[in-house]
């Protein structure tokens, strides 16, 4: 997941770092790869917060990548690092940074909810996220929340599979260990 993300800023980054006068060509792979680390440590700083909650907003694509505070303090950090690391002006930064940065997550984003597209998966990149921190998920499958949005609403059936998924439940009703946990009560509650 990360050699992908890591592909996207390089791919994403012709005109803003490649083609600019401001970033001499010989540190072109070093500004890209200051971005990349900027998205992962500001994702996994999430992750390590225990904000979950705010990871999945952003990644079920409701709310719009330019006002998402989680990306908004992404791009902060970039602006910041690519400032101390070449020298460069705040503006240069971030017209860099916000040419970049809001792409990459977007087209992150747009692959997690398509359906058809397997090249990203959620369990995998919350994986890659959380990796070294102190956040414990209990389990919980990412993957059903690109699932429950990828019809464009969230109803009560959504709800019901991750909640089963966080509290202990599943939807397999042959599943013996099925009653168990808040996800059981919960699964009952919604009419399982």
């Amino acid at each position: 997941m990360l050699d992908q993300l890591l592909n996207l800023v390089k791919n994403n980054s012709q005109e803003a770092i490649v083609n600019n006068p401001a970033i001499p060509e010989q540190q072109n792979e070093a500004a890209q790869t200051t971005i990349f680390t900027s998205i992962v440590q500001g994702l996994q700083g999430e992750a390590a917060k225990g904000n979950i909650s705010g990871l999945m907003e952003l990644f079920s694509g409701r709310q719009a990548v330019q006002q998402s505070p989680i990306v908004s303090g992404i791009s902060q950090n970039a602006i910041g690092s690519l400032m101390d690391k070449f020298g460069i002006s705040g503006s240069v930064a971030q017209s860099i940074v916000g040419a970049i940065v809001p792409m990459v997550l977007s087209t992150i984003i747009g692959k997690l909810n398509n359906p058809n597209d397997k090249s990203v998966d959620a369990n995998s990149m919350m994986g890659s996220l959380l990796a070294g921190t102190d956040a414990n998920t209990g389990g919980f499958n990412f993957n059903q929340v690109g699932a429950a949005l990828a019809d464009g609403k969230l109803d009560m059936n959504d709800l019901k599979n991750i909640g089963g998924s966080l509290f202990g439940s599943s939807n397999d009703k042959n599943d013996k260990n099925n009653e168990g946990g808040l996800g059981g009560m919960l699964g009952g509650l919604f009419g399982k």
